[in-house]
Formats: structure tokens, C-alpha cells, sequence
């Protein structure tokens, strides 16, 4: 059963968080809610380990969740007029301009129109991944596989060194000193990294993959299958070449304290949907302002919203770093956050003033979230409209 509190409008979040981890039969999850500012939610249930308790400071590795943080961390730096959505990367990243890359933007970078998706360009093993300079130093020589700005094209692993790397340039500050300093000590966040302190490790979930990398092997997964069921064209080159199966080889514990920027954040569902409830807030949360309104405002504009992504072989509806959101109780156009591989995801609606934060380690097999984040995340907007 699960743990912890939530306000009683908000009980069928907590009951579809135990039947979400009961139908899996292992593993666990936890689960924060917050609505008009304030935790409405914050319950976790099942094993982090096996046969060890889920806790309520455990910490999950949460894959693309993370891009969502990272994008977070570039708007505040627009916000202090450290650079512009339409400059060109080059300009503040002189390294940038070769190989086809000097007219392309910032703005195209965040959508995923860049034509940086080919991860095997930069690296051809996982081990590769954990030399953060070689991977920056990599995507700024990169060559495009499509003509930048032509189509989204899915950054699933490059996005982070892309953005990342911006961001150390623009502000001379290591990454994860722009994360703490930016995010973690003004929202007062327990559980925030994007390449985790070695004392912090120990609050980590086992991951349980089952045939996760067996699936990215053989067949990209259920989301290609619902895109071709839909009509949408596949193009399994391009989902081979952004997100190739040698990942799957990941040390993934050896791995957290490197930061993988579009990857590998280790979050609780507390830290995180406090990020997203000051974004579904305008910007502020607990006197605390992260992000003024007007970046807002134009972070959140619909960048391309019915255009299929040609990796993901599905609209997106991308905002800059974030894209859109649906749940089982509809679609939500005001909506927009980051899901990750094997199920886990975040979501600000301002509409409604409310921020989901999910994170599971019992991974399914999607390439961008799964039905447990619709299903938790339904329930939170039901509850949030009965209010």
C-alpha cells in the first residue's frame, strides 16, 4: 500500500500508484502532486531494491526526464540575458561552427531541429558516454544527418551534450554547479543531480530492466507500433542511429556520477515537481521566482505541433525542451514536460496550476514514457478539476 500523504480529493492518484506497481509485481514508485502551490501528493510504495523498502528520500535515475531539467537550466539563462533562442550556438560556442553547423540556432537545438540526432557520429561504445569533454567536444564537431531546421529529428542522447555544453559556455560554470546553484538551492531541492555526489549513490533504485535493452535490440518498442497503428511512418535507421543498441550496454550504476545531461538524472518526485509547479505557477513558487514570465511565455509556444517527429515517428507538439502532454483523462494543450524511457516523466499545467512528478524502476518498454504516467497522470487532473 502505498506511503506517505495526499489531501483526500487526490486519493485516486495515490490508489493508481499501487495499481500501476501491483500489475508490474516488482519493483516500485513514488509519486508528488502539487496543485495551486502546495504538495497535494507525495506517496511512494514497493521495493527499491529487491526485498528492500522504497523509502521516501529514494532517488530513481529517470532517462529522458531528464532533458526537462536541462531545458530548464538554458531558459533561466536566457532569462539573465546570457544569450537569445534565435542566436546562433556558434556565436557564444565558436568551436560549434563547422561541418554545416554555423547557422543554426538555439531555438532549433530545443525542438530538435538541429540534425544533431546521430549519437553514432560521436561515440561507437557506451563507455564512450562517461568522458564528458570527449561527448562535448564531439557534438560541437558534428556534422548534421538532415538539413537543420527541415525536420524534428529526436536528440535522444546528444541533446544533453548540446545543451549542457551551451550552458557551461554562456555562463563559465560547470554544469552541475548551474544546476545547483540555479535550481536545487533556491527551490531548497533534496535529490536533484545530473551526475550524482558519490555519498548520494546509496539512495538509488536497482533499475529493473527485464528485456528493456533486449527490446531496443531487436524492436524500438511499443511506441512504434501505436505510430504505425496510427498511420505515422517509422524510420527505424534513424531510431538505430539516435539511440543505438550499444546503449543498452550502460553501466548504469558506474554511470551516475557522470552527468549525461539528456539521460541520467537521479531525482525524488518530490524535487522534481517542485521544478514543474514553479513552472505551472508562472515561473515562481514559494516566493522563489525561477523563470520570468515573459521566457515563460515563450518557452511554452508550440514550436511544431502536428508534424510527426521523425525518430519518435509521433507529433510531439514541442515547446522549446519540453513537449506536449496527454493523460487518460484527455489531452491538455496548455500542458508541457518530459517523459522518459521505461516510464518515468514530469508535467507542468498551468491551466490548472498543477505539476506531476512520476518515477518508477521497473521500466516498461516505450521510447518515451508509458501508460503508468497517463493513467497517474489522469487522476491528478480529474482531482485537480473537481476541486
Amino acid at each position: 500500500m502505498a506511503q506517505g500523504v495526499w489531501d483526500p480529493e487526490f486519493a485516486e492518484v495515490a490508489s493508481t500508484l499501487d495499481a500501476t506497481v501491483a500489475a508490474r509485481g516488482e519493483g516500485g514508485a513514488s509519486v508528488c502532486v502539487y496543485h495551486r502551490g502546495r504538495p497535494v501528493v507525495d506517496v511512494w510504495t514497493g521495493e527499491r531494491d529487491a526485498g528492500v523498502a522504497w523509502t521516501a528520500d529514494t532517488l530513481v535515475m529517470a532517462f529522458s526526464t531528464t532533458k526537462g531539467v536541462t531545458s530548464t537550466l538554458l531558459h533561466q539563462c536566457v532569462d539573465r540575458g546570457l544569450l537569445d533562442y534565435d542566436d546562433r550556438v556558434a556565436e557564444h560556442w565558436p568551436e560549434f561552427a563547422v561541418n554545416g553547423k554555423d547557422a543554426i540556432t538555439v531555438r532549433q537545438v530545443l525542438c530538435h531541429r538541429a540534425g544533431l540526432y546521430d549519437l553514432t557520429g560521436v561515440a561507437s561504445t557506451a563507455l564512450d558516454l562517461l568522458d564528458w569533454d570527449r561527448m562535448v567536444d564531439g557534438v560541437a564537431s558534428m556534422t548534421p544527418a538532415l538539413e537543420p531546421g527541415s525536420a524534428s529529428a529526436y536528440h535522444a542522447v546528444t541533446f544533453g551534450w548540446l545543451v549542457g555544453g551551451l550552458i557551461e559556455r554562456v555562463t563559465g560554470t560547470s554544469f552541475r554547479d548551474v544546476l545547483s546553484s540555479q535550481l536545487v538551492e533556491p527551490l531548497g531541492l533534496d535529490g536533484c543531480y545530473i551526475g550524482a555526489p558519490a555519498d548520494q549513490l546509496g539512495r538509488v533504485a536497482s533499475l529493473m530492466r527485464g528485456g528493456l535493452a533486449d527490446e531496443m535490440a531487436a524492436d524500438p518498442g511499443e511506441l512504434v507500433e501505436v505510430a504505425r497503428q496510427l498511420g505515422f511512418t517509422v524510420h527505424p535507421d534513424l531510431i538505430a542511429a539516435a539511440l543505438p543498441a550499444w546503449v543498452g550496454d550502460l553501466p548504469i550504476e558506474e554511470s551516475l556520477e557522470i552527468p549525461i545531461p539528456a539521460a541520467n538524472g537521479c531525482f525524488t518526485a518530490r524535487s522534481l515537481v517542485r521544478i514543474y509547479a514553479a513552472l505551472a505557477a508562472g515561473g515562481e513558487l514559494d516566493g522563489v521566482r525561477i523563470l520570468g514570465s515573459e521566457t515563460l511565455r515563450r518557452v511554452t509556444e508550440v514550436q511544431n505541433e502536428t508534424e510527426p517527429d521523425l525518430v519518435l515517428a509521433l507529433p510531439m507538439s514541442w515547446r522549446l525542451g519540453y513537449h506536449g502532454v496527454i493523460t487518460t483523462a484527455g489531452v491538455h494543450p496548455q500542458a508541457f514536460g518530459h517523459q522518459g524511457l521505461g516510464g518515468s516523466g514530469a508535467f507542468a499545467d498551468p491551466e490548472r496550476d498543477l505539476a506531476v512528478a512520476y518515477l518508477p524502476n521497473a521500466l516498461g518498454s516505450m521510447l518515451a514514457g508509458d501508460l503508468r504516467l497517463l493513467e497517474i497522470g489522469g487522476a491528478a487532473v480529474r482531482a485537480a478539476d473537481a476541486v
